[in-house]
């Protein structure tokens, strides 16, 4: 089973259960979900969120995302897996 990982904060996923959808911090405003490898997510969580709290991490079946995966540059040499609309 290949996976990719999400960082939500927990209030952000207790909404998202709540309401039965979970659109993160950027799909509105950038139209994708900002994902990362397995191998990527210690140094994004370094780089990006260090100084956050409450932080949770969700692992996503690949296999069972229906909206193309793409994996982009996010200006490094790495390409990073963001779920689509």
């Amino acid at each position: 089973m290949s996976v990719i990982l999400h960082i939500v904060k927990r209030e952000q996923l207790e909404k998202a259960k709540s309401e039965g959808v979970y659109r993160g911090d950027t799909l509105d405003s950038q139209g994708f979900i900002h994902c990362s490898t397995s191998k990527q997510t210690v140094k994004v969580t370094n780089a990006l969120l260090r100084a956050q709290k409450g932080l949770m991490l969700l692992y996503i079946a690949t296999s069972k995302v229906q909206p193309k995966i793409r994996y982009e540059s996010a200006g490094r040499e790495e390409l990073y897996p963001h779920q689509t609309v």
